[in-house]
């Protein structure tokens, strides 16, 4: 036993054979050898000469063998043993759990007393090892299995298994089912691994499980009392999320528990109405916690409503982040005031749940109360802290509007009615509006009542942008409209110059003074005929000859005219074509026109260079109901994009783009008329234009046209007999320019010539004559019709404005038609054929011409139309 052993009270190992035994073998080797010397020189004494060496020698064997005596009795400590060894055999001697350490082969190397009580080995002949310990049930036997093969592999484990009858008699435990805990590990004593050996810990868990499952009932009846409480329950995590609900909760809501797991719903989900904003009033302190009691409405799973009274505690980080939150849900109260309170939780959901927000207010402009879109309506302004503190009514009110208010209010406390509602900005952000009302509170007790006046709040944001935008769109359309008629009058004046300035052209030579004149007001009427085009392409009234159009072929054929536009700036062009286009119907020219405008904008906003995108990509029916624009319908579009990266439109001028003779460039680079004959374009082929900037990173145009399907014709039992398709309505436009062998002579046909300016009459009348017609005018509809009757019918051809007094020209076509069915018929207008040709029966002929129109435009709108069949 070794010294520290004798000062404590540590239990003697039952096996410890892991002292040295080659120590004792070494010193009793040693004292042979010296008692062999001693002989020797006894033997040998007479040999030797120096008797005091023979002393010495003499001395040393007595010392020797002193020496192997006293280490024998314990006298003399031969190789002091370590304080670590020391403590490391006391720990394991006085450890309460059984320990066994075996040697590679499996022979037991120590066992200490605790393994003995726990086996039933009082001796150290009775202790078994582990395999043979184990090995008597299947439980302890798998157990042993798995921790070997993990030992042979280096590797440390334990396992857990239950017998049916402890392990040793004498245990203390009693008979009876018992745990146990066994670990296995590995020792290697001086880092030799060679010498490795196993080391088994058994323990005795059977207290241990017992409490576990004694807690583990106690926890379930726990839960279950919670889940099955007459009140509901939830918890929930920093974000909202639900991470306990109990079951009475849930069958309130009909939700399934099965399903459910922490996380999948919100409380977001679980609350109707505005009860949200009531939750998210509750903000506790930073690092500490609060409760509020609220009355609110819960969704059930099957849409319908419950109104509960929610106690809802929350928690607040300490740096002022929400934290979790647990919820007790109360169901309606009961009891001897049940129907007062039953009253007043159905009015405070209603309040709760109006779609205005509602706040009263004293006599000094307090908020007394307010409802749950109050708090949604102004958060960031006001706070269910700031009304308890007693927040004033001014606070909610943009201060432009805040002296209105306040005169409202001090009207209800005089009671008056019929208080005007007050239009303001929102507070907290100045593109919001709130319109405010203000309403007395009128009571017919003695007391004065606290409330003086209820203030309703609604939010009118979407309507305020409806109005302008309605507003917007009116003012274009009166633009529009006075467009066309000024459009429409000065047509008539440039077609009396054009007409004028051909007869004295046919009147003069080339050599004349007065040639280079004409030809210089004929070039600006055609100049000012153009700047008419634009006012009408604005207004929509100009002529579209719509055809099927490929996208993808208008925009790679206008590439490269757009990239002689830009060529000598620093601008580049990039074309993203997108697959598949669908066709789409409009007029090729004006489209094409639409496209070069848009790029010479882009161009010209970006002066130190950068990139102009044209992107085209089908849009779908579902993606067109996406989009942000309101009043773009659900249909399928074709999507053309022009993009700049310059420096953008300002939102004070964004509302104004569109407006004719409306532009940022210097006086003498533009009319103003660019955008404006764009959006006409676009409207008039049934698109839409939406216009996207950002002060400093570009502009950006989307225009969708519709998709065109196109429609299988319709071909009449007599057609198919004849081969032949049926007969169109109108005859195209006769403003292509005549071949040089074609006769525009007269050739003695009569000509009714309808029109009321004088001065265009005139002119039409004596061109016309001077190519051989004989030319009867007439100042209007009505006079027309006397002319044909005083001719008898003796008319091939009629030319007629569209637009006149008394009679316009449609009506004058219909009245001839039924004495004259086959008479040619040529109208003549500043405005689209598409304008007045739908108020025409479907199977009327015609020809077109639009005005300004020059002698020899009229002459081969005449030859060609009674040319025709």
């Amino acid at each position: 036993m070794t010294r520290l052993q004798q000062g404590g009270n540590y239990e003697t190992p039952l096996v410890d054979r892991s002292t040295r035994g080659g120590t004792i073998i070494r010193i009793i080797l040693l004292a042979l050898v010296l008692i062999g010397v001693a002989a020797a020189f006894v033997v040998f004494k007479n040999a030797l000469d120096n008797e005091v060496v023979l002393g010495l020698l003499g001395i040393l064997a007595m010392v020797g063998i002193f020496f192997i005596v006293s280490s024998l009795i314990g006298l003399v400590e031969v190789m002091p043993q370590s304080r670590s060894d020391d403590l490391a055999r006391a720990f394991l001697a006085g450890h309460p759990d059984g320990i066994l350490i075996t040697d590679k082969k499996g022979r037991i190397v120590y066992a200490n007393t605790a393994y003995g009580r726990m086996t039933g080995a009082s001796r150290k002949s009775d202790v078994q090892t582990i395999e043979t310990l184990l090995s008597k049930t299947r439980e302890s036997t798998e157990a042993l299995y798995r921790l070997t093969a993990a030992l042979r592999e280096g590797k440390e484990g334990h396992e857990e298994f239950r017998l049916l009858q402890p392990l040793g008699r004498s245990t203390g435990n009693g008979s009876g089912a018992h745990w146990y805990r066994l670990k296995a590990g590995l020792v290697a004593p001086n880092s030799d691994r060679k010498t490795q050996l196993d080391i088994w810990q058994i323990t005795d868990i059977t207290s241990e499980r017992e409490d576990q499952e004694r807690f583990f009932r106690e926890l379930q009846n726990a839960i279950d009392y919670l889940d099955h409480a007459p009140v509901g329950f939830f918890s929930a995590g920093k974000k909202g999320e639900i991470v306990y609900i109990n079951a009475t909760l849930a069958e309130w809501l009909g939700l399934d528990l099965t399903k459910f797991s922490p996380g999948s719903i919100a409380i977001a989900d679980l609350v109707a109405g505005e009860g949200m904003a009531l939750i998210q009033s509750v903000q506790p302190a930073p690092g500490q916690t609060r409760s509020e009691t609220l009355d609110l409405d819960l969704r059930r799973s099957n849409g319908q409503s419950l109104p509960v009274r929610l106690v809802h505690n929350v928690a607040s980080m300490r740096d002022g982040a929400p934290g979790e939150s647990r919820s007790v849900v109360i169901g309606r109260p009961r009891g001897e005031d049940g129907d007062q309170s039953a009253s007043a939780m159905r009015f405070t959901r209603f309040f709760n749940n109006t779609p205005m927000a509602i706040a009263s207010v004293n006599g000094d402009g307090r908020i007394l109360r307010i409802n749950a879109p109050f708090l949604r309506l102004f958060a960031g302004v006001v706070s269910r802290d700031d009304v308890e503190a007693g927040a004033a009514l001014e606070t909610i009110v943009h201060e432009a509007s805040r002296a209105h208010l306040m005169q409202a209010l001090a009207a209800a406390k005089d009671r008056q009615g019929d208080i005007a509602p007050i239009d303001s900005r929102h507070p907290g952000d100045e593109s919001r509006y709130v319109r405010f009302y203000v309403n007395a509170v009128i009571d017919e007790s003695d007391e004065a009542p606290e409330e003086a006046a209820i203030v309703y709040a609604v939010e009118t944001t979407e309507q305020k942008a409806l109005e302008t935008q309605m507003a917007q769109t009116q003012k274009l359309n009166a633009v529009g409209t006075l467009a066309g008629g000024i459009a429409h009058d000065f047509n008539n004046v440039l077609t009396a110059i054009l007409l004028s300035s051909d007869h004295l052209l046919l009147q003069a030579r080339p050599s004349d003074a007065s040639f280079a004149d004409l030809m210089e007001i004929k070039r600006n009427a055609n100049r000012a005929a153009v700047l008419v085009r634009q006012l009408l392409a604005f207004s929509r009234k100009q002529t579209m000859r719509p055809v099927v159009l490929n996208l993808t072929d208008v925009v790679g054929d206008l590439r490269m005219l757009v990239d002689r536009l830009i060529s000598g700036t620093n601008v580049k062009l990039e074309v993203d074509y997108g697959r598949d286009l669908w066709p789409v119907r409009t007029d090729l020219s004006q489209f094409e026109q639409v496209l070069i405008n848009l790029c010479v904008n882009a161009r010209d906003a970006m002066p130190q260079g950068g990139t102009i995108l044209i992107k085209t990509r089908n849009v779908t029916e579902e993606e067109a109901a996406g989009f942000h624009q309101a009043d773009l319908p659900a249909e399928d579009f074709v999507m053309v994009e022009v993009a700049d990266t310059g420096t953008g439109i300002s939102p004070e001028i964004m509302d104004k783009i569109f407006e004719p003779f409306f532009t940022t460039k210097e006086v003498g680079k533009g009319t103003g008329l660019g955008l404006s004959m764009v959006y006409g374009i676009v409207k008039q082929s049934g698109g839409y234009i939406y216009p996207e900037s950002e002060l400093g990173r570009g502009t950006s145009f989307r225009m969708f046209l519709p998709r065109h399907i196109p429609e299988i014709p319709v071909v009449s039992e007599t057609a198919q007999i004849a081969g032949t398709a049926a007969p169109v309505a109108s005859a195209p436009v006769v403003s292509a320019p005549p071949a040089e062998d074609l006769d525009l002579t007269g050739k003695s046909a009569v000509v009714l010539l309808v029109e009321d300016e004088e001065a265009v009459r005139r002119g039409g009348k004596r061109m016309l004559e001077t190519r051989g017609y004989t030319v009867h005018e007439a100042g209007s509809g009505t006079e027309a019709l006397e002319i044909m009757e005083e001719l008898g019918g003796a008319v091939d051809i009629v030319v007629s404005d569209v637009v006149m007094p008394e009679m316009d020209g449609p009506t004058l076509l219909t009245e001839l038609r039924k004495n004259y069915p086959d008479l040619k018929f040529i109208f003549v207008s500043g405005y689209a054929e598409d304008a007045f040709a739908r108020n025409l029966p479907a199977d009327a002929k015609f020809g077109f011409l639009p005005k300004p129109f020059s002698l020899k435009q009229l002459a081969v709108a005449v030859r060609e139309m009674l040319d025709s069949e």
